[in-house]
């Protein structure tokens, strides 16, 4: 009896909120792959919930760092060395080189490539150049030999096309059709049942991503902001509220990193969703975060900043207000309009309805299956 072709999928991040790689290891389990999902364990790591595939989390001595990402990508290589697969499934150009240096002793292996963002241009590195000369060799080593690649949008894989002329799929971080099953009431999850919610979500609500001036905004905002995640710059956000009026700290709930379906639970009930990443680079600029979609399929109106493909969404399918600007009054007042437009609002609600029919991770499938074709 032949054995089951296996996936071994790998990130640097700790599997507990990444949804992405979770829709694919799904996915590729569903395709007939025995599939290994692979990420680090940090000293805060919450127990994973039951999946329906195999994981591993790496423990590591550096937890941020060039000295993570170097020992990372050591024990990732020797890991997969060690390890029977058919498919390597490399996410982001933090775990490419340790998959890259299994696959040449792996001659039957293959490596497939999926784009999270333009990584090289994240926030993170634009200020440290050397850093990222280093991430910039590495990707131009690398990518040219890559013969499966695909990523989160058009913009980024029209870039890495005309970078390494390359065919670079897209793949697009949809949330699947929502069901809305074993929704808990506002009372059970601790919401003010008399006051409009607005909702902040992410697992990287990190600086110039708008969380600053959502919570300076909510001075001048008659309803509840609930924070649903974590990021960098959190801990900032959550001792700037502390030194606050009463009134302000009374409009702002830290409710800290959740499971999904937790998570759409405060979603489902918020008014207004926001996505306020600033174009302060590159890769910002050309992203398109998830959570557009999860306020689309929850019928939450999406207030968002001027993102090309951020915009493109919200526009076309008429599911909320595009600012021109990002700054404490701008979004102060327009909360307040839609706040006080409960027409706009539920014709905004209404249009999410519709557009989650076409919007979702079912559709989006249909490109995956053609790079992980059925093996059952």
């Amino acid at each position: 009896m032949s054995k089951k072709q296996k996936a071994i999928v790998s990130v640097t991040n700790d599997l507990y909120t990444d949804q992405r790689v979770h829709k694919v290891c799904t996915f590729l389990l569903a395709q007939g792959y025995d599939v290994l999902l692979v990420g680090r364990k940090r000293k805060t790591s919450i127990p994973l919930p039951a999946r329906a595939y195999k994981t591993k989390r790496i423990r590591l001595l550096f937890e941020t760092g060039a000295k993570f990402y170097a020992f990372f990508n050591l024990r990732l290589f020797f890991y997969l060395l060690f390890k029977r697969a058919d498919v390597l499934v490399s996410n982001d150009l933090d775990t490419l080189l340790a998959n890259h240096l299994a696959k040449k002793f792996k001659s039957k292996t293959r490596l497939v490539y999926d784009s999270h963002e333009y990584f090289t241009e994240v926030p993170e590195l634009i200020n440290r150049p050397k850093v990222q000369r280093i991430w910039l060799r590495i990707e131009r080593l690398i990518f040219p030999k890559l013969k499966d690649v695909y990523t989160v949008n058009q913009s980024i894989a029209d870039i890495y096309s005309a970078k390494y002329n390359k065919e670079v799929k897209v793949v697009r971080n949809i949330s699947p059709l929502w069901s809305g099953k074993e929704i808990k009431s506002k009372k059970e999850l601790g919401i003010p049942e008399n006051k409009s919610i607005i909702i902040l979500q992410g697992a990287g609500i990190n600086i110039d991503r708008g969380a600053e001036e959502a919570v300076e905004a909510m001075n001048n905002v008659d309803a509840i902001l609930l924070i649903v995640g974590d990021g960098d710059v959190v801990p900032q956000l959550k001792e700037f509220v502390s030194e606050q009026n009463d009134l302000l700290k009374s409009r702002i709930r830290f409710i800290g990193k959740q499971p999904y379906d937790v998570m759409m639970n405060y979603t489902f009930h918020a008014d207004i969703g926001l996505t306020l990443d600033k174009p302060l680079s590159l890769n910002y600029k050309l992203s398109l975060p998830n959570k557009v979609f999860d306020y689309m399929h929850t019928t939450t109106a999406v207030v968002a900043t001027n993102i090309r493909e951020v915009a493109y969404v919200v526009m076309t399918h008429q599911i909320g207000k595009v600012l021109d600007e990002l700054s404490v009054e701008t979004l102060s007042k327009t909360l307040t309009s839609l706040i006080n437009d409960p027409n706009r609002l539920e014709k905004y609600h209404a249009n999410c309805k519709v557009a989650a029919q076409t919007e979702n991770w079912e559709i989006e499938t249909q490109v995956l299956a053609k790079i992980y074709p059925k093996v059952v």
